[in-house]
């Protein structure tokens, strides 16, 4: 099992459950509900993300509930923030061609 931040978000299914966490709280079987999984293979999802400090779980009752912890998102926005550079800098290169084309 991945516990670095970023072999946790190599698999998508857990990209997926952040994603959908980021609109509020859901419980298992909810969450369960938005995949071809079982309960099972989710829940495991869900424990990595616990262990990797992306989630944080709630019991309410006979029901878990995963709520988003986004400040474990912050090594991977440091790590992406260098490339932020490269990328604006490409798009305006294509914007560039794109409004000489357009000029033509």
């Amino acid at each position: 099992m991945p516990s670095d931040v970023f072999g946790v978000l190599a698999n998508p299914v857990r990209r997926k459950l952040l994603e959908t966490l980021r609109e509020g709280p859901c419980s298992t079987g909810e969450l369960a509900a938005m995949f071809e999984l079982g309960r099972p293979a989710v829940s495991e999802h869900l424990s990595v993300l616990k262990t990797a400090g992306l989630v944080r779980e709630e019991p309410r009752g006979r029901h878990r509930f995963y709520h988003l912890q986004p400040a474990a998102l912050a090594e991977v926005g440091r790590w992406l923030h260098p490339f932020e550079h490269y990328w604006k800098q490409r798009l305006d290169l294509l914007a560039d061609l794109l409004d000489e084309e357009n000029e033509k």
